[in-house]
């Protein structure tokens, strides 16, 4: 009687187990249909290797989240409480709150191109109105636990059937193929960069999909250029959102000095008199930042005007900055003036210039010197209107020219460690250094030249580069900007804030006569009028600030999150982040995007 009850209670266990399976199954194909939402955000494939990618890998990404859910929520239910009332209940309302949870990941994707988490959700809440509309979030629950408790309850009935056809094993296999296929086929168009395939790599929620770079690094194996025919890439931005309307009748040469590592805080008249007394005589503003406190950072804000997330933009890697094709397009004559650098970021961003690049084998002081010599040789030889774009990076690498006698050195105005010390006295040399460049430079151009002086990035004292990365200081990102505006009149001293994103709109709208909104085509408004909005975007799509009024909220990839004061003195770490800056700057983040 003892072995006859056990055994009817294992076969209980057993069917329960059972129909576990294929309730799991039946909600990995419930998943299935609420995943064709975020198809519908990332935008659908184009190909057959693409659709043939998504359909294996929804298969097999959805059926195992499914399973995953069984078994950490009901499995040990079963094997506890094994009753199927209890169970198909506890089901019913387990999928329920799953597949709703599932929804509400596929809104907050939708809306700021981020999957549910702690920190997202918290920022979701303080949008939910936005977020849900009508009545659906009450109706669309009501539907699913009825449909729920249905499917247990007929799963239930029909369990020994569904046993007996011996099918379980069958789907079991094919899932499971799908669920390997799937990594062995993102491995591959890892390694041979097909980017119809790996575009789909953050679309679903918990999918990590395997790749093969560290294994093909330390083998010393690079990966293919398949698929890199950027006429055959799908364009994922829209960028400029409409065609852009322009009706320049202008010859007014252009010229860009854009400065690596320079602060705003040490253009005075002991380390740079030329530049403190220019600025004076011109439109200077106090309260600029810089989109960035790195090279590729900075000169993508100036150039493109884009918030710093589209960086790595596939689309950016052949279509340069609407400002240049324009100028291109009225006839102008583009050349870029550098040292000679790795690859840039994004690839196309200096793509309509003629490249006058130096070699840096004598020094970045060296390669500053020849790139002004280049351009005064350059200048004089054309024959029609002109845009040049000079970079200096002396001040960034505090270096001066073998020889070079500099200005005295001086008690810094905030207190330093003593290696920062010599890192400033170095650096004031620096600027010293290219203050009378700039003198040498300015005083032979012809005043009839539209001249801009700014900053790739501020300078933080430091000789360590991976603190220079993750440091968001005023000291890294506030820069100088002087602008000499021929034939026009402005006020010369502005204090309200200002930005990089500012500069394309501006030149567009003074200089090109483009009657676009800013919005068409850059995330800033004109610097010649204060932003309407209270927060700047600084950063790339790895590490980023919000600077607003009294704080500096610096967030990393993985939604980890710092707030400090405006100074960068003193960690605020009783303060919460502001939910609505942050879904604006999210906002902004996707609004080029195609959908």
């Amino acid at each position: 009687m003892i072995e006859r009850k056990k055994e009817m209670g294992r076969d209980r266990v057993s069917r329960l187990v059972s129909w576990g399976h294929w309730f799991a199954f039946f909600n990995g194909f419930l998943a299935m249909i609420v995943g064709v939402r975020y198809i519908e955000t990332v935008g659908a494939p184009e190909s057959w290797i693409g659709w043939s990618y998504l359909a294996i890998s929804t298969l097999g990404h959805f059926s195992f989240l499914a399973f995953i859910v069984y078994l950490v929520v009901l499995f040990p239910i079963t094997l506890l409480l094994p009753y199927s009332k209890i169970l198909r209940g506890l089901g019913a309302f387990a999928a329920t709150l799953g597949l709703c949870i599932l929804l509400y990941d596929t809104l907050i994707y939708d809306d700021y191109g981020l999957h549910l988490s702690p920190f997202v959700f918290d920022i979701a809440w303080a949008d939910i109105n936005a977020l849900l509309q009508g009545t659906s979030y009450i109706v669309t629950p009501l539907g699913i636990i009825i449909l729920e408790l249905t499917a247990a309850n007929f799963l239930w009935k029909r369990i020994e059937k569904i046993r007996k056809s011996n099918y379980g094993p069958k789907v079991v296999i094919v899932i499971g193929l799908c669920f390997v296929s799937s990594h062995l086929i993102h491995i591959w168009a890892d390694a041979a960069d097909i980017t119809e395939i790996t575009r789909l790599d953050d679309a679903y929620p918990l999918s990590y999909p395997a790749t093969a770079r560290s294994f093909m690094e330390s083998h010393g194996i690079e990966k293919s250029t398949i698929g890199q025919d950027a006429s055959k890439l799908q364009p994922t931005l829209n960028y400029p959102i409409k065609p852009l309307q322009c009706s320049a009748d202008t010859d007014i040469n252009m010229l860009v000095i854009a400065i690596d590592g320079f602060r705003a805080d040490l253009v005075d008249k002991e380390t740079m008199p030329f530049l403190y007394t220019y600025g004076q005589a011109n439109h200077e503003f106090k309260q600029h930042l810089s989109g960035g406190n790195m090279h590729a950072s900075g000169m993508f804000s100036l150039l493109y005007g884009l918030q710093g997330s589209y960086i790595t933009a596939e689309d950016l890697n052949y279509r340069p900055p609407v400002f240049t094709q324009e100028l291109v397009k009225l006839g102008y004559s583009l050349a870029r003036f550098a040292p000679e650098m790795e690859n840039q970021v994004p690839q196309a961003i200096y793509q309509d210039f003629t490249p006058h690049l130096h070699s840096l084998s004598s020094g970045v002081a060296d390669a500053d010197i020849q790139s002004i010599d280049s351009f005064n040789q350059w200048q004089t030889q054309q024959d029609k209107p002109w845009f040049a774009l000079i970079n200096l990076q002396s001040p960034d690498s505090y270096d001066t020219p073998v020889g070079f006698l500099g200005i005295e050195t001086v008690k810094p105005a905030t207190p330093l460690k003593p290696a920062q010390k010599v890192l400033f006295n170095q650096y004031r040399q620096s600027l010293n250094f290219i203050d009378k460049q700039l003198q040498r430079l300015l005083e032979r151009l012809p005043s009839s030249t539209f001249v801009m002086i700014t900053g790739v990035s501020g300078k933080a004292f430091t000789s360590d580069n991976d603190n220079q990365r993750g440091n968001l200081s005023p000291a890294n990102v506030h820069v100088p900007m002087i602008i000499h505006w021929p034939d026009m009149q402005y006020d010369k001293t502005v204090s309200y804030p200002s930005s990089h994103y500012g500069v394309v709109p501006t030149l567009m709208t003074q200089l090109l006569d483009c009657t676009n909104k800013a919005t068409d085509y850059s995330a800033g408004r004109s610097i010649l009028q204060p932003q309407s909005e209270n927060w700047t975007y600084i950063g790339d799509n790895l590490v980023f600030g919000i600077y607003q009024e009294d704080e500096i909220t610096v967030i990393d990839r993985h939604g980890k999150y710092r707030i400090y004061d405006r100074d960068y003195r003193k960690r605020l770490h009783n303060k919460k982040i502001s939910a609505p800056e942050l879904i604006q700057v999210m906002r902004e983040g996707r609004r080029f995007y195609n959908h």
